[in-house]
């Protein structure tokens, strides 16, 4: 294995005034040396990870990292900015800038030395001894853990070598007794999870930025750090013993529920770098409070285990805005409710395809049902659909009130959910009963309570309580003119026509492909599928369905044209995904653009909303019509105006490709005229049999 960073990979007069640019130069370096195969592919990817959470730390640093099939073995690249250069810090620019570069199949062992590192940047003695070192081999050699030599030898303390695992140790400092509730014998003890979507810097950071908080607060602390090299789980002793937990991480939890019923502090893992102090005083005063919050079931283990697929885990981190925490709410709501929405949506579509239309008057299979008879079995499908349906709104509120509230949140969302139904509150009531019984349950859960009583809390007493609470505001209170304002909404949808219908179609169609698959786009999908979850929907319902689906399919169909048509605007990598892409495209997966869309944002979802708007309106002036809430083009046959329907979502996908095709054809004429000679490869000359960069 050759060195990680040597002097050819140090830039101690970095020049760089954007991050941008920060991250070309010192990726230029990588591919000199042949780690970097794809200069603007990797880029492409580094930009990716940065979109989702800038890489800047308090303390001056920046640390551009991600995971790509253009890196040939893992690499670090170190400049330092005497001008200091924007990464998204609080505190202002960074002036020691580590771009970190991990291939897509890393080994265990290279990504544990690059967990180290991101351990010792916690180490303030590490971090000045890099701001006055003299000689890019002495920086290579301090941050590879050696001892530099001579003049160009930096200060005491820095002798630990990044290629030793830091293990997650637990703090030994001894503090007041006297601040332990209940345990004036020892000191306070947390848990705590780190984790990040790359799993190399923060997931580490956050975890010594803990662990140091700590020593200093005379509390111990031992962090499970949940990183790319796989976790090893923290003792179940360890855990019992913990009178606090905190949860630091910007991917769900693996395990979870092994933290149930415990004093629990749930935020980004930013935070625990940033502000480590505060979360651990937070938590000393839940625990003090008594404020014991259950921790909710994350799915199976491990690596590659379920817990991956749930949508949303935690109720928004405590640093978080309440914009952001009322999106995290409501998508958890949203994300568990999709699945019922295509099982029962296209079990009644399938019954209507058998039966005919009126298989809705069909009486139920348990008074007659014929074996061999057709429209038995149409109505059998129409009925279970019809079952599944029924769980649309109680789901949509159940899981709301689970993002604000976790477990506890459940049994009054639910309850709430049936309500919005029974009164005829529909999608809106479902809405308000969620974030209700959400808000019920916290405030239920500040309240201190004697010791004695808090093994019955979760189980008995917050949901009786919230669940009479909820249900009478919802009978009572709020439940009316909720009902009222849902029968207004969907009469006036029914009264849609001409250039009022087109122009809701172009508003539908912007949506759907504005985050491709996230909050916009669920939050379109859902009012399409709520205007057609009843027993006999209305034309116009049907209508939005129709256009909410063929605006969906647009971004992937797109995508892959573009890489049939122009192919060489695109890496080897984007070449492989648009054969997926044609079939999760006409599958209604819109999610089949986010690879293309995570590379290149600017130009992908711009032209996705273009061609995604001109397929709405379309849909919307053509009339066409659509029951199944799902399907892509197998549910044609069941399409109202199917022709003009198919030629309606052919023009979004030939306005997308054709903006896609011109923009980045823009891009690399003036990549070409801004650097040439830069060393930089050609996209399509991607290492081969290259896969889906992995930008997390």
């Amino acid at each position: 294995m050759s060195e990680m960073i040597t002097a050819d990979l140090v830039d101690l007069d970095l020049s760089a005034d954007t991050k941008e640019a920060a991250a070309r130069a010192l990726a230029e370096r990588m591919v000199a040396l042949g780690r970097v195969t794809d200069l603007e592919g990797f880029l492409d990817d580094v930009a990716a990870r940065e979109a989702q959470m800038p890489t800047g730390l308090d303390g001056g640093i920046g640390i551009p990292h991600c995971r790509s099939e253009h890196v040939t073995e893992p690499t670090l690249a170190f400049g330092r900015s005497a001008a200091g250069i924007d990464f998204g810090a609080a505190d202002g620019p960074a002036d020691l800038i580590f771009l970190i570069a991990a291939p897509a199949g890393a080994d265990d062992a290279h990504l544990t030395i690059l967990s180290s590192l991101a351990r010792q940047l916690m180490n303030a003695e590490f971090t000045d001894a890099l701001r006055s070192v003299g000689a890019a081999t002495a920086a290579a050699a301090l941050i590879r853990g050696e001892e530099p030599d001579g003049a160009e030898g930096v200060r005491e303390g820095t002798e630990d070598s990044v290629a030793v695992p830091a293990a997650a140790s637990a703090g030994t400092a001894t503090g007041n007794p006297d601040e332990a509730p209940g345990e004036p014998e020892r000191p306070f003890r947390v848990v705590a999870v780190t984790s990040c979507p790359t799993g190399i810097a923060h997931t580490y950071m956050a975890a010594e930025a803990l662990e140091n908080a700590g020593r200093e607060a005379g509390v111990e602390v031992v962090v499970e750090t949940q990183g790319s090299a796989g976790f090893t789980r923290l003792d179940p002793a360890v855990i019992d013993s913990a009178d606090g937990v905190i949860f630091a991480h910007d991917v769900p939890v693996r395990d979870k529920d092994r933290f149930a019923g415990k004093p629990t502090v749930d935020t980004g893992v930013k935070t625990a770098i940033n502000r480590p102090g505060e979360l651990i005083g937070e938590v000393r005063g839940k625990a003090a409070r008594g404020e014991v919050t259950g921790a909710g079931t994350a799915g199976a283990g491990g690596a590659g285990g379920s817990s991956g697929a749930t949508p949303v885990e935690r109720g928004g981190g405590s640093g978080d805005g309440y914009g952001t925490k009322l999106r995290v709410w409501l998508m958890s709501g949203v994300s568990y409710m999709v699945p019922f929405v295509a099982a029962g949506g296209l079990l009644i579509a399938l019954g209507f395809a058998i039966g005919g239309y009126e298989i809705n008057k069909a009486p139920s299979v348990m008074d007659h049902f014929v074996w061999t008879q057709a429209d038995s079995w149409a109505a059998l499908l129409f009925q279970i659909g019809g079952v599944a349906f029924a769980f649309l709104v109680p789901v949509l509120a159940g899981y709301i009130a689970y993002g604000m509230a976790d477990r506890p949140g459940l049994v009054p969302g639910f309850v709430g959910g049936s309500i919005a139904l029974t009164i005829n509150a529909g999608f809106l009531g479902g809405l308000a009963a969620g974030l209700i019984s959400g808000a019920v349950v916290m405030a239920i859960q500040r309240i201190r309570i004697p010791a004695a009583l808090r093994g019955i809390m979760p189980v008995v007493v917050i949901p009786l309580i919230s669940s009479a609470v909820v249900g009478f505001l919802m009978f009572v209170v709020i439940g009316k003119p909720i009902a009222s304002a849902q029968k207004a909404m969907t009469d006036w949808l029914s009264g849609l026509s001409g250039a009022n219908a087109v122009l809701l179609g172009v508003l539908l169609g912007l949506m759907m492909c504005f985050d491709l698959g996230g909050p916009v786009n669920k939050v379109a999908y859902a009012f399409a599928t709520a205007g057609i979850a009843v027993t006999d929907p209305s034309d116009s319902a049907m209508k939005i369905m129709a256009a909410v689906m063929a605006a969906g399919m647009v971004p992937p169909l797109a995508m892959a044209l573009a890489t049939t048509v122009r192919g060489k605007l695109l890496n080897a990598a984007e070449r492989e995904n648009g054969k997926a892409a044609w079939v999760l495209g006409a599958s209604f997966i819109s999610e089949g653009a986010i690879p293309f869309a995570a590379a290149d944002p600017l130009r992908v979802i711009p032209s996705s909303m273009v061609g995604g708007a001109v397929t709405g309106a379309l849909s919307m002036a053509f009339g066409a019509t659509l029951r199944a809430p799902h399907g892509g083009i197998f549910v044609v046959p069941l399409i109202g105006n199917p022709l003009l329907y198919l030629v309606a979502i052919a023009a979004g996908v030939c306005v997308t490709t054709a903006l896609v095709i011109v923009l980045k054809g823009l891009r690399k004429s003036a990549s070409a005229a801004a650097a040439p000679g830069s060393g930089g490869a050609d996209p399509s000359a991607s290492a081969p049999g290259a896969k889906q960069p992995v930008a997390a």
